[in-house]
């Protein structure tokens, strides 16, 4: 086998195995095989187009088509030309795809389902980098770099992955280029044995390598220290990545506690983009059931968390201190003797696939019976899972409390505890005036708190003109409640912000709760709750009944009875009179029925959370967050390429700089001057000969060049520079070298061919000094730390020897 074939082999094989650590993120693992049948022919079109041979640009361009061609078969058949050639259906399918894959991402924990969608995202991702590592390591024989593309897919995999045999991954993504590396060096060494620099490797001229004196190094003991050197960089960079765990309503797979269990702190994410993204799928994914002793479940809420803190960016929970959880709740804050109330049981389990930090519960919860490590956290009368502990599987009872004040205990509630109106009424300084101005308004005439926010829960919900519609862009800062009061639309998470916020400039302690609506009662007795059922709602804060539940959202959930003018203060309403959860279409008035169906309720009907979503290309699209992510994870692959061209820019502004002051200056500045032309020369097919003096040399760059006079010139200039700083007694070298290597650079881009002139540009051969210059730092470490040793040794061996003894 050829070394090129070689090289070829294992740069396919080195995508592949880094592509398994892809494997843990779907449920199905079929996908490998289709990638590497796929990776397969695209390697061999690169092999073809090399023995023909094309230049390199065309090789790649080569199999860069073939790759769309493939990915058009398997993924657009049905839509391409002849059932083989791309055109405008096929592109637009490629994009229902990834939207479909993007909604997919959002919607699924790992392991994922393989739609199609996914299926493209993996198999396309997996055929770009492929395509990045035979280019690289084959066409342009640089196995190093070649690593980059491997590292970021190990990178992104190990980042999404819960982590749970993360190491086999490693191993193998890392035997692949190790591999990738020996096989480049073997070739290297069968074709051109070493590689020579420009000038002899001692001492250090600016932008240049540094290191012991003596030969170059093997391209065999380069490529093992820079493959060591990245595979430490990729066990460091998964965890600087944020794993896509996604927020309050999807799974996490981490626990968000700190400490060692006895206590420590709580903070959570912003539950923006998973809530949107849950109430915008296209399937009601059942993400819990439960039963419960209460007779009516329309007020039994499923509460996750509470967002207390506004600091004019978003709405968030504070950091709280969390403790262990004790076996009975306390009292629930304000809440008086006087306040009806019926205690209930419920007992909830989470689907397998549901796994996050908080854990849902109807509020207020007094006790909770549940396996694992949670943590309690007193203000928000929340569980949080510690180190690890998610809602995965889990089966829990609850007890706890309805709470039924009636609409005169609300009217006439004391004033707060000013330490908690303190804290619940702050509003950063970024809110606009609008939003006080507007609650003012709406709340004119009402004679005290209570009637305050039953006219702004009114107001949202009914006579405002606002519009339910989960597609508007998601927001929770001062500016997006501000466009939301005028534009008039916006999903729950609007309307809950909007109305807490107002409700704090009036002075009403408010705070904002994530959660589940109670859900879809099943013929078995039980209540299913899915991703539809995501909702956020408003908690304004009453002395005497503690935090009460609004609620703003048109069509969503149920409106309280204390809150009802035609419901009898205290008496249990109708059941039939209650609104339904969602609407099929987006409504600022609520609905006309006076119940909804089961069945329509399963059929995304009046029960949706959203608008029916069936197909994503409806004119709803991915989350925009992740499809940026993954548009800067390709740039920045797609970017590898150019990291030699940038270096050598940055290098030659350097050799070029300021020429200095001292005699020692120019000295080191003719030197760098004379280092720039040899790797010019280099970088357009004339590599350095060490063994030749700096005349000889120059004429060699005059001659192999085909230089002009004026190019020529400069060239025997700078040489002779260099000789006056190596042999001269008092070195004088001449002024103007850096404009000399500038018409030399010319002289030689003017008689190259153009792909020479863009290998030159793109790919610079010189740029192999990185890794001389690296493997030499590595091999003078490597020295200290031996001569460190040998000179510890005796006294680590008569340490041990005394201890024997002893």
């Amino acid at each position: 086998m050829s070394g090129q074939a070689r090289l070829t082999l294992c740069a396919t094989a080195a995508t592949l195995l880094a592509a398994c650590a892809l494997l843990p993120l779907v449920i199905s693992s079929t996908w490998i095989v289709q990638a590497a049948i796929l990776l397969a022919i695209q390697a061999a079109v690169g092999a073809l187009a090399r023995r023909v041979p094309l230049a390199r640009p065309l090789t790649v361009a080569a199999q860069a088509l073939v790759t769309l061609l493939l990915l058009t078969v398997v993924f657009a058949r049905g839509h391409a030309v002849a059932g083989v050639l791309p055109g405008p259906e096929v592109f637009r399918e490629f994009g229902l795809l990834l939207q479909d894959g993007a909604a997919d991402v959002g919607q699924y924990s790992i392991p994922a389902p393989l739609t199609d969608g996914i299926r493209l995202m993996i198999v396309g991702g997996v055929l770009v980098i492929g395509l990045a590592v035979d280019a690289l390591a084959v066409t342009f024989r640089s196995a190093a770099p070649a690593g980059l593309p491997l590292l970021a897919l190990y990178s992104v995999a190990a980042g999404l992955s819960d982590g749970g045999a993360g190491w086999v991954w490693f191993l193998l993504a890392a035997a692949g280029y190790l591999m990738l590396l020996l096989a480049e060096g073997r070739d290297r060494l069968s074709q051109w044995g070493r590689i020579f620099g420009g000038t002899p490797r001692t001492g250090r001229l600016p932008g240049g390598p540094e290191g012991p004196g003596g030969g170059a190094v093997s391209p065999v003991r380069t490529g093992r220290r820079i493959g060591a050197l990245a595979l430490g960089i990729a066990l460091v960079v998964p965890l600087a990545l944020p794993a896509l765990d996604g927020g309050l309503l999807d799974s996490t797979g981490a626990g968000a506690g700190t400490g060692t269990g006895g206590g420590g702190t709580i903070s959570a994410v912003n539950p923006l983009v998973s809530l949107q993204n849950s109430l915008n799928q296209p399937e009601d994914r059942e993400v819990m059931t439960y039963r419960t002793s209460s007779d009516d479940t329309q007020d039994l809420y499923l509460r996750i968390v509470s967002l207390d803190e506004f600091d004019g960016t978003a709405w968030k929970p504070s950091v709280r201190s969390i403790g262990a959880v004790p076996g009975t709740f306390p009292n629930p804050q304000g809440l008086g003797g006087s306040v009806r109330r019926t205690e209930i049981r419920t007992n909830i389990k989470a689907a397998g696939w549901y796994a996050q930090d908080w854990l849902p519960m109807p509020y207020p919860a007094s006790q909770v019976d549940i396996e694992g490590r949670w943590r309690y956290e007193p203000v928000g009368r929340t569980l949080v899972g510690d180190r690890g502990q998610t809602t995965r599987g889990a089966d829990y009872d609850v007890t706890s409390l309805i709470v039924q004040p009636t609409a005169e205990q609300l009217a006439t509630a004391p004033e707060p505890p000013a330490a908690l109106k303190r804290e619940f009424t702050k509003v950063p300084d970024s809110l606009p005036p609008v939003v006080a101005a507007t609650a003012l308004r709406v709340t004119r005439g009402a004679a005290n708190d209570y009637e305050r926010a039953v006219k702004l829960q009114d107001w949202f919900a009914y006579e405002g003109g606002f519009t339910y519609d989960t597609q508007v862009q998601a927001g929770s800062g001062s500016a997006a409640i501000a466009r939301f009061l005028q534009q008039k639309e916006g999903f729950c998470v609007h309307f809950s912000f909007a109305m807490a916020s107002m409700a704090r400039t009036l002075g009403i302690p408010a705070r904002v709760a994530v959660g589940f609506t109670p859900g879809t009662p099943e013929s078995d007795g039980s209540m299913s709750v899915g991703l539809r059922d995501a909702h956020a709602w408003p908690e304004l804060y009453f002395e005497g009944v503690g935090w009460t539940r609004f609620e703003p959202t048109p069509n969503r959930g149920t409106v309280p009875d204390y809150t009802r003018s035609d419901t009898p203060a205290g008496d249990p309403s109708n059941p039939a009179a209650t609104q339904p959860s969602a609407s099929t279409a987006p409504s600022a008035e609520p609905s006309a029925s006076e119940s909804c169906p089961v069945q329509e309720r399963k059929q995304g009907g009046c029960a949706s959370t959203a608008p029916q979503a069936t197909n994503t290309s409806d004119g709803g699209g991915p989350p925009w967050g992740l499809i940026g992510g993954l548009t800067l994870a390709v740039l920045a692959v797609l970017a590898v390429p150019l990291l030699p061209m940038l270096w050598r820019l940055r290098i030659r502004a350097v050799r070029l700089g300021s020429p200095g002051r001292t005699e020692a200056d120019a000295a080191t500045r003719a030197l760098a001057a004379w280092l720039e032309a040899t790797d010019t020369a280099w970088d357009h097919g004339i590599p350095p000969d060490d063994s030749q003096t700096p005349r000889t040399a120059a004429a060699r760059i005059v001659r192999l060049g085909q230089l002009d006079p004026e190019a020529a010139e400069s060239v025997h200039r700078l040489a002779a520079g260099v000789e006056q700083v190596l042999y001269a007694p008092r070195p004088q070298p001449p002024a103007g070298l850096a404009d000399d290597v500038r018409r030399v650079t010319d002289g030689l881009s003017t008689k190259a061919s153009r792909a020479r002139r863009l290998r030159a540009v793109f790919a610079p051969r010189s740029a192999v000094r990185v890794l001389w210059t690296l493997s030499d730092r590595w091999t003078t470490l490597r020295a200290d730390w031996t001569e460190r040793w040998a000179e510890h040794r005796p006294t680590v061996r008569r340490a041990r020897a005394s201890r024997q003894e002893g």
